[in-house]
């Protein structure tokens, strides 16, 4: 059974950092990430970051600059590193990964950006 971690979300003031890791455990060949996703209160869920097998990679024009997405070493964990955090970053995150047959998402991670 395939499972996604979330870890790394949590209290930051404005100009602070964060690095979101998600890691799929469970019997799988490889994973095929492709990308993170985050949801304020009260609004849709929106695409932040994509990241294609041949490492190419995409962000939302609102974290363009200051947010990466990458894939670790042991390929089957996804990080999104979050720089320069704004109040408006305050949302869930959420991972999405394509593993065997189906798409997988993370638990969910609150990021709160605050002073």
């Amino acid at each position: 059974q395939v499972q996604l971690v979330e870890s790394g979300g949590g209290l930051v003031q404005p100009g602070g950092s964060l690095r979101l890791s998600c890691a799929a455990s469970g019997s799988f060949f490889s994973i095929y990430p492709k990308g993170w996703y985050r949801q304020a209160p009260g609004k849709q869920r929106e695409l932040v970051a994509t990241l294609t097998s041949d490492g190419t990679t995409d962000y939302a024009n609102s974290v363009k600059g200051r947010f990466a997405i990458s894939r670790g070493n042991a390929k089957n964990t996804v990080y999104l590193q979050m720089n320069s955090l704004k109040p408006e970053d305050t949302a869930v995150y959420y991972c999405n990964i394509f593993i065997g047959s189906r798409d997988y998402w993370g638990q969910g991670t609150q990021v709160t950006v605050s002073s």
